[in-house]
């Protein structure tokens, strides 16, 4: 069974006082120093899970690499660390291409994903020398056609097909389908007839395939299958591809009604299907790489948040009405993630009240977790929410025109700041007032 404990980074311990701690440090503290809403990245924890990722598919017996996806969340000290441990690294926008230059990422690898990349995106890429662009669609293949003509070298690319695998996840979270706005239609033929056009295409090395079938997927079969798909869809036009990547999406538990499987389990069935189907159709084995944001960083990351009220309904239900909320982490009002939590300064205490975690923004949707067992609070009693490290800052916004959360990593009792908190200058430094010759 798990507990709300369990869910929380791998350096946390409770002290003799049911106090929390966090990478040596005590989560109170973290509050009162950096304020809250903070978000608190283990950076133990964030290592060991690369670790794991990276051995997940030890088994195999071709090459293999391991990526982090920067849309679950990226700044310039986490680049930092995964430059330094050896990671590649896939952006999906010029802003995230910027950070990882500013961090000194080697571009040769440096994956470029999206769906909708730009001219003035693509030509910034290919100036800079990036390893690798995903081909989304024929529109973006015609582009590279246009930009890579008369260039000296010829770019690497892999190709998005979209499998028509369909997964247990929410729908905003399926990506892979027949009817999806990502990729080439395997179904359809799409896919085969835009492979053979991009072989054809002298400024273009195609190396590879890729496929991104979901998120929050807790079943390895899934992967399997679209590994299988993908090398089927290689041996179908002669073509042997030098890399295959079957994406990520690897579930990572954010409550304790879901379990983490280990990762070791997900790459087994991945690198079975590929060493099966590469004997199948006589093609040598190819590197696989796979691409894990969620099951790496979602994790170490722990938000921290002080209750600003309490309200409760005869019959009905107890809130505590939190210092952030969607602003700070949307998932639970955009596909129904689930969250738990833990009193940071009573830990320890026994559940006296279930409770609504409700956020301070303008919406009936701004929830953070619902019936969560808990000590009895009050105001300015210390909040603390594990598995808040992916998708949460990523997707954060100034809703309501609040400044975003500070960002701290700890380890062995020190922590550092990584992102400042947004101040009400940051919000005012994009506008600017009526020219003096228009009349408001």
């Amino acid at each position: 069974m798990t507990t709300p404990l369990d869910l929380f980074p791998i350096t946390t311990r409770v002290d003799a006082g049911g106090r929390l701690w966090l990478g040596g440090c005590l989560a109170g503290d973290l509050a009162r120093e950096f304020g809250t809403p903070l978000y608190v990245y283990d950076a133990e924890t964030l290592r060991a899970r690369m670790r794991e990722a990276r051995s997940a598919l030890e088994g195999y017996p071709g090459p293999h690499r391991l990526a982090y996806a920067g849309k679950a969340f990226l700044c310039l000290g986490l680049a930092q660390i995964l430059q330094c441990e050896g990671l590649d690294l896939d952006v999906t926008s010029a802003g995230e291409m910027a950070v990882a230059r500013a961090a000194g990422f080697a571009p040769q690898r440096v994956h470029l994903h999206g769906n909708s990349k730009s001219t003035a995106e693509l030509s910034e890429a290919l100036d800079w020398g990036i390893g690798t662009i995903v081909v989304d669609n024929l529109h973006e293949l015609e582009l590279l056609r246009r930009l890579t003509a008369g260039r000296s070298a010829r770019q690497r690319v892999w190709l998005r097909v979209a499998p028509g695998i369909d997964v247990h996840t929410h729908p905003h979270r399926k990506t892979g389908l027949l009817d999806s706005k990502f990729g080439f239609t395997l179904e359809t033929g799409a896919a085969a007839d835009a492979l053979r056009q991009a072989l054809a295409m002298a400024g273009l090395q195609v190396v590879g395939l890729h496929a991104h079938i979901g998120s929050q997927v807790f079943q390895p079969e899934p992967f399997a299958r679209a590994t299988a798909l993908l090398l089927d869809l290689a041996a179908s036009v002669g073509f042997a591809p030098q890399e295959l990547s079957p994406g990520g999406g690897w579930g990572a538990a954010t409550s304790p009604e879901e379990a983490d499987l280990p990762l070791a389990a997900y790459g087994e069935a991945i690198a079975r299907a590929a060493v099966e189907r590469c004997a199948r159709h006589r093609l040598p084995l190819p590197t696989l790489v796979i691409e894990l944001g969620r099951a790496i960083v979602g994790p170490a990351g722990v938000a921290l948040y002080r209750v600003r009220s309490r309200k409760e309904i005869p019959g009905g239900r107890t809130y505590l009405c939190l210092d952030g909320g969607m602003g700070d982490n949307i998932r639970p009002a955009l596909y129904g993630a689930r969250y738990t939590a833990l009193a940071a300064d009573r830990a320890a205490a026994a559940p006296e009240e279930v409770v609504t975690l409700a956020g301070r923004f303008c919406e009936s949707g701004d929830i953070i977790a619902r019936d969560v067992p808990l000590p009895r609070l009050e105001a300015e009693d210390l909040i603390a929410v594990p598995r808040a490290g992916a998708y949460c800052l990523a997707m954060s916004s100034n809703y309501n025109l609040v400044p975003r959360p500070a960002v701290v990593i700890v380890r062995d009792g020190k922590a550092v700041l990584l992102q400042r908190r947004e101040t009400a200058a940051d919000l005012l430094a994009r506008d600017l007032p009526l020219p003096p010759d228009w009349s408001p």
